[in-house]
């Protein structure tokens, strides 16, 4: 699964990585501890005057569908299984073309303790090379009625959520994702560079297709992450700084 990430890139050097457009006024805290419900940049693809442009937006991390009566459903709706996205009624509608990616600089996961008295261990996930990692997403958007009847106006709450997959085997040959295997057993689905250009096309509406576009390559692209454990703070969510990523340990140590 992903519960909390690190999101520290300013909005031009998003707008770079990801060759996406920004609206001037755009605003975004740097966060080494972003939990769900949170404020986060997301990239998706729309028409602007009759034309497709991929655009940089804030979201919330947690997805409110359409239906929802209220965004509550949003606060258990960060992570998507990519075995059951199609189906599930909170996430079908947006599979098939409300489709984003959400950079991160890296994940937190915590590996399970060998013993019921033994404490989770807390580990950042990240690019060797430090590079943008941009997770598989999808992205609704929910009017907020109680808003509207307040302020006299239309309120619309843009939302995301993360869609997971099966970690790899905890024998797998390539080291890198034999720990993945063995830190847990839900994997956030990173997008190599062919699939974040046909995964953020909305006119791509075989949302199984996509599903298996994305999760075919997502080991190949975390086979080049690495693992370093990180100290309890992160545990916290009103820590949030750059120490939370300094490393402790070895993975195995």
């Amino acid at each position: 699964m992903c519960g909390r990430y690190v999101m520290a890139r300013a909005v031009g050097d998003l707008v770079a990585l990801a060759e996406a457009e920004a609206d001037e006024n755009l605003e975004l805290r740097q966060s080494w501890n972003v939990a769900p419900t949170t404020d986060v940049p997301i990239v998706l693809e729309r028409l602007v005057d009759d034309a497709m442009t991929r655009r940089l937006e804030v979201a919330r991390w947690g997805l409110i569908p359409g239906w929802a009566k209220d965004a509550s459903v949003g606060v258990r709706a960060f992570n998507a299984r990519s075995e059951t996205i199609i189906e599930k009624p909170t996430f079908r509608s947006a599979i098939k073309s409300k489709r984003c990616a959400i950079p991160v600089d890296g994940y937190y996961e915590w590996l399970k303790p060998e013993t019921p008295k033994g404490k989770k261990r807390p580990f950042f996930v990240h690019p060797a090379d430090d590079s943008m990692i941009f997770f598989a997403g999808i992205y609704e958007w929910w009017k907020d009625k109680t808003a509207e009847a307040v302020e006299g106006e239309e309120a619309w709450v843009l939302s995301c959520s993360i869609m997971t997959m099966a970690s790899p085997a905890v024998d797998d040959p390539d080291p890198v994702l034999a720990e993945l295997g063995q830190l847990h057993d839900r994997l956030p689905v990173p997008l190599g560079a062919e699939a974040l250009t046909e995964w953020l096309n909305p006119e791509n509406k075989d949302a199984a297709a996509m599903v298996d576009l994305a999760t075919s390559q997502a080991f190949e692209v975390a086979s080049t992450w690495n693992l370093r454990e990180v100290g309890p703070a992160v545990g916290n969510v009103r820590n949030n700084g750059p120490e939370l990523v300094e490393p402790r340990q070895s993975l195995f140590s």
